[in-house]
């Protein structure tokens, strides 16, 4: 069975990553969502609910985690936010694994993996190409405040747990920009397939032999 080639998908909040995802997965390419899986493994009967439950009482209501109540303990206790990756990130990991599989199994040649703490998690390790989503500053606020919810101190922590945009777009391999509308970033995502596509077998998981954009 040949090795499908990974994509991980990343940026920070705001810089319209869930949207580029959109994008690569009307190209036909399959794509896992990091953020779907973790919201599977919190439900109901997830495989999740008994760790968080233990290491976080009063986190999990009616057998699910409670995300509102997490977010509160770990507000409350920074140093918590170790011990619940510990905890989520192998679980994710599993489930990014049966993804791949399945996607080889179904003669896929190329996945993208949706991860927003690639870098942050050393997820590049695990992908043989990054392409980070990036907007200005400016946009990236007003995006983000336009959410229901959120607050300046909210996106403030949000940030806080990520890197910066500019190290982000210095290691990645492709940078797409989103704030030119849906068309042009559309145009870049194929761009970035094609090349993609038309590249040797890598000799081995993350050594492709392309130079960088």
């Amino acid at each position: 069975m040949r090795r499908a080639l990974r994509l991980g998908l990343t940026g920070s909040i705001g810089m319209g990553k869930s949207e580029t995802a959109g994008i690569f997965r009307a190209l036909g390419v399959p794509v896992y969502d990091a953020d779907a899986a973790v919201h599977a493994l919190y439900a109901r009967g997830g495989a999740a609910v008994a760790p968080v439950a233990d290491a976080f009482p009063g986190a999990v209501v009616d057998g699910a985690v409670d995300r509102a109540r997490l977010r509160q303990v770990l507000r409350d206790d920074p140093a918590a936010w170790p011990r619940l990756e510990a905890l989520v990130h192998p679980l994710v990991r599993q489930a990014q694994a049966r993804f791949v599989a399945a996607a080889e199994s179904a003669g896929a040649a190329l996945v993208v993996l949706d991860i927003p703490l690639l870098f942050e998690t050393g997820g590049t390790a695990q992908v043989d190409y990054v392409v980070v989503v990036s907007a200005p500053p400016e946009i990236q606020r007003a995006r983000v405040l336009q959410r229901p919810g959120m607050t300046e101190d909210l996106f403030a922590e949000v940030l806080a747990r990520q890197l910066p945009d500019a190290v982000k777009r210095a290691g990645a391999d492709f940078v797409i920009a989103t704030d030119r509308g849906l068309d042009d970033a559309r145009s870049q995502a194929a761009a970035i397939l094609a090349r993609l596509r038309s590249a040797p077998p890598p000799r081995q998981p993350g050594r492709l032999d392309l130079e960088r954009d």
